[in-house]
């Protein structure tokens, strides 16, 4: 009697959507350890009342882990957190009731209508922005601007701050960074333009901003251009960019809407003096750069890093008007997707040889995503 007492309480349980703990198996099929990786899991699987409760996440160790949870129409539809699996193995995280610590922020995503529309963004190793119409007369790009961090904080709205209201420039480093990168009417840091008729046709402002999610593990946002030119065609465009904590490269997928037409699309990165080292593998749909990082006062500021991969099946690569270019084919009103992202020797990075090794690193992970079961 005892024992069926007992089974009747766990089916209860069970039936009421209720468990003691829930065990989720992360598995890593590929040759290179994950570390900090995110991961996402939708919250049907888990079968826990997100919208009632709350929920520890811990490791196997004990330790609890951060996450996100992602929403649509104020319902949970997934989970968000951070992985760390050894090459060939699988690691096990738990899930129960109670109250979770208060995440750190990693990632934002921002308007910044008192710096001319500025939209910028950022993860836990670098920092970027793109222009907006504010911008308009001085003859923006759609072009990427990076800034170079050396903090897992979050420093975007303070370094702005500190610029518009206390005159420190964020040109110099005060100790967590700088903007020391040139975008000028180019594609920057891994911007992209359709490449048509042998020229490539870098675009302008953005017309408006969505934000899709905002931290603290994953940022995302969307950015519409209205009238793209391409040859004697106007264009829509849009680009919906991920930033995630702890990668070194950003997630874009974009698309063009307009006459139907075959293209190729560039993904490119302005190489200003052509003095840098330049790291490219068009089998892989890979490019990198490195250059010298020196701020507004003419200060040494070591390396800052780019790097560009379209996971694609055939991709090419060239020089064109002072870019280094990745390109593929590309059909009007599909979707493409391809990364984009920076670094700097004074984070993460100490040499070009790390930036590019991680680089190709990145992008065979990018192929193997991690698996999961739930227990």
């Amino acid at each position: 009697m005892k024992k069926i007492g007992l089974f009747l309480t766990a089916s209860l349980l069970l039936s009421s959507g209720l468990f003691a703990q829930l065990t989720i198996i992360v598995s890593n099929n590929s040759l290179n350890d994950r570390k900090n990786e995110l991961v996402e899991v939708k919250s049907s699987a888990l079968k826990a009342d997100f919208q009632n409760k709350t929920y520890v996440l811990k490791n196997e160790q004990g330790v609890e882990q951060a996450y996100q949870l992602l929403t649509n129409n104020d319902k949970v539809k997934s989970v968000l957190f951070q992985v760390n699996v050894k090459a060939n193995n699988s690691a096990k995280y738990t899930l129960s009731e109670g109250k979770p610590a208060t995440v750190k922020p990693k990632t934002s995503a921002q308007f910044v209508p008192e710096r001319k529309d500025d939209f910028a963004w950022e993860n836990d190793m670098a920092a970027y922005r793109m222009y907006g119409p504010a911008l308009a007369k001085e003859n923006p790009s759609n072009g990427v601007d990076l800034w170079l961090k050396r903090t897992d904080e979050i420093i975007v709205a303070k370094f702005y701050h500190d610029e518009l209201q206390k005159g420190l420039s964020y040109h110099i480093d005060h100790g967590q960074g700088l903007d020391c990168y040139s975008v000028g009417h180019t594609l920057g840091a891994g911007g992209i333009a359709p490449y048509f008729n042998d020229s490539l046709w870098i675009g302008n402002h953005y017309s408006s901003y969505k934000i899709i999610e905002n931290g603290p593990l994953r940022s995302t946002f969307m950015l519409t251009y209205d009238s793209v030119k391409i040859d004697n065609e106007y264009y829509k465009q849009t680009i919906c960019i991920s930033t995630s904590a702890g990668s070194m490269l950003n997630k874009a997928v974009v698309r063009y809407e307009g006459k139907k037409q075959k293209m190729k699309l560039a993904a490119g990165i302005i190489l200003h003096d052509s003095k840098g080292s330049l790291d490219e593998n068009a089998e892989k749909g890979i490019i990198a750069y490195a250059e010298n990082a020196v701020s507004n006062a003419k200060v040494a500021s070591g390396r800052n890093y780019i790097g560009v991969f379209m996971p694609v099946k055939k991709s090419s690569t060239m020089k064109k008007n002072n870019h280094i270019l990745v390109l593929s084919d590309y059909k009007t009103s599909k979707e493409f997707t391809y990364y984009f992202g920076g670094g700097w020797s004074n984070w993460g990075y100490p040499t070009d040889g790390d930036w590019f090794n991680a680089l190709k690193t990145f992008a065979e992970n990018t192929k193997k995503p991690l698996k999961f079961k739930i227990k």
